[in-house]
């Protein structure tokens, strides 16, 4: 629906501190917004996220499946160069860039079908309980469309704003999006090869260590509490000897002094126990939620065997 957000009070602060802070033209700012589209398409998706309303036995189905793993391998071999190079520069291993664009974007055949203009709007504007958050993405979304000399009417995108292959909110794009092709503009929409670069430099950012476990299986002891097993989404700060002595043992060895966040997943077979180590709260950071992140390590771990079984090797 079209909304006038000419008469909204929250739009027009948005103007004037648009105009006073960066410098924008009220009157430029006020025509891109009568263009602007109120979605309650996107009010209703914001409000039923999957990762709110599924089991982890569902929510798994989603995306680890034989088409998606087997759609993995041959992105991965169609960018083998790029994903090696990223590899090599930013120590993120290619099948966990791979995973990322693969759950984001099917590999960039799903980018998102909204303006990015009508979903940012939308969210900030008359979604008051994110309206902060999604307020400032609409902030850095006309800093870098301005930056770039690009029509902030013209990129397409998720129901939250997000952008290109690997999804990236504005202020993503603007901190770490990267021109991994030497071109001179970092693109996440058109350019797989800074779209991989970008992912990997988000990763190794947010503190990706090279080389390190992600996740791990865990049995539980007879003599575990589980309320100490949470799914909130915290960097881990209690060692894997503390969740020993708790009664979550790593099934593979681990040792005493690594910090680690206690899981429990409701899968297909029962209850599922894992320790989440330092890559896992990385990827987190990508999307604050433990089954995200847990759907991302199983569909990297699933696209690397089917990548060595095809034939595929490291660069």
């Amino acid at each position: 629906m079209q909304a006038d957000y000419n008469e909204s009070p929250e739009a027009q602060a948005f103007i004037e501190r648009m105009a006073q802070e960066h410098g924008f033209e009220r009157e430029a700012l006020q025509q891109l917004f009568a263009q602007a589209e109120k979605s309650q398409t996107i009010l209703d998706a914001i409000s039923r996220p999957a990762e709110k309303t599924k089991s982890w036995a569902d929510y798994r189905k989603i995306f680890i499946k034989e088409a998606r793993i087997a759609g993995g391998v041959k992105f991965w071999q169609a960018n083998a160069d790029a994903l090696a190079r990223a590899e090599q520069e930013y120590g993120v291993p290619a099948e966990y860039i791979v995973a990322i664009i693969g759950v984001e974007t099917l590999y960039g055949k799903i980018t998102g079908s909204y303006r990015v203009i009508d979903a940012l709007s939308t969210l900030a504007f008359d979604y008051p309980p994110r309206s902060p958050f999604f307020t400032r993405e609409l902030e850095q979304y006309l800093l870098l469309t301005r930056e770039h000399a690009q029509d902030p009417l013209a990129h397409k995108g998720s129901y939250a704003g997000a952008m290109g292959y690997g999804q990236f909110m504005p202020s993503s794009y603007r901190h770490y999006a990267v021109d991994f092709d030497g071109d001179g503009l970092p693109d996440i929409w058109n350019n797989l090869t800074d779209a991989i670069g970008s992912v990997a430099n988000y990763f190794t950012t947010h503190g990706w260590q090279r080389d390190a476990l992600v996740t791990v299986r865990a049995r539980p002891g007879a003599t575990l509490d589980n309320d100490i097993v949470y799914n909130q989404i915290v960097a881990p700060e209690r060692t894997v000897a503390h969740w020993r002595a708790a009664g979550l043992t790593p099934i593979v060895p681990l040792g005493d002094d690594v910090k680690a966040l206690p899981l429990k997943l409701d899968g297909s077979l029962g209850d599922e126990y894992w320790l989440g180590l330092n890559n896992f709260y990385v990827i987190t950071r990508y999307n604050r939620s433990h089954m995200y992140a847990m759907a991302v390590h199983q569909l990297a771990e699933a696209i690397a065997r089917a990548h060595s079984e095809a034939g595929g090797e490291r660069e």
